[in-house]
């Protein structure tokens, strides 16, 4: 079994305006925060940072949709939306503890 490192999708989505790297270190990091976080309410602080980093891409003004960079660079963004709202509603029903 390999394991993946966001490293390696870095070095394959080569943004045209590289907002895509500097943005990927932040969110590695604040999903490596979220995972070591031991309580729901801990990991709400890092998941409420990590929207607005996601955020930042899927915002991007340059966004070309016949790009295939800028598609995997959405559709990870989007993905990373989506945990977000699973790690949201996790700790809603455990109450925030």
């Amino acid at each position: 079994m390999s394991s993946y490192s966001a490293n390696q999708t870095t070095s394959k989505i080569r943004c045209p305006i590289h907002l895509f790297e500097p943005q990927e270190i932040k969110i590695e990091a604040l999903t490596k925060s979220i995972n070591a976080a031991r309580t729901a309410s801990e990991k709400m602080t890092f998941v409420h940072d990590l929207i607005s980093e996601v955020n930042v891409l899927l915002e991007c003004a340059s966004y070309d949709r016949a790009n295939p960079n800028c598609c995997l660079c959405r559709s990870f963004s989007q993905l990373r939306l989506q945990t977000t709202d699973v790690i949201a509603c996790v700790a809603a029903l455990a109450g925030g503890r």
